[in-house]
């Protein structure tokens, strides 16, 4: 079966940095274009990134270019986001999604709350 585990997340203060991990099994995970996308409160899913399969290309929204790195390790079948300069509105759950265009499965989701 095609499992996306998540991990990390939680509470940081505004300016802080935090690293999200997706552990993939079940698929051959280095064949997969990958994405992170985030639900804030109260709000719809919000694409934050993409990364290509062999992780020479990656995409942003603008909302995030410049302060999240997305990136994978494929020996080790995992994706991350690496989060910087974190900002109130980046308070969401997180999600990582298998995929493109279609998002074909989807991790549990993990909580990111920015706040001092």
């Amino acid at each position: 079966q095609v499992h996306l585990v998540q991990s990390g997340g939680g509470l940081v203060q505004p300016g802080g940095s935090l690293r999200l991990s997706c552990s993939a099994s079940g698929f051959t995970f280095s064949m997969y274009w990958m994405n992170w996308v985030r639900q804030a409160p109260g709000k719809g899913l919000e694409w934050v990134s993409t990364i290509e399969s062999a992780g020479d290309t990656t995409y942003y929204a603008d909302s995030v270019k410049g302060r999240f790195i997305i990136s994978r390790d494929n020996a080790k079948n995992t994706l991350y986001l690496q989060m910087n300069s974190l900002m109130h509105e980046d308070t969401a759950v997180y999600y990582c999604a298998k995929g493109v265009p279609y998002y074909t499965c989807w991790g549990q989701g993990t909580q990111v709350i920015v706040s001092s």
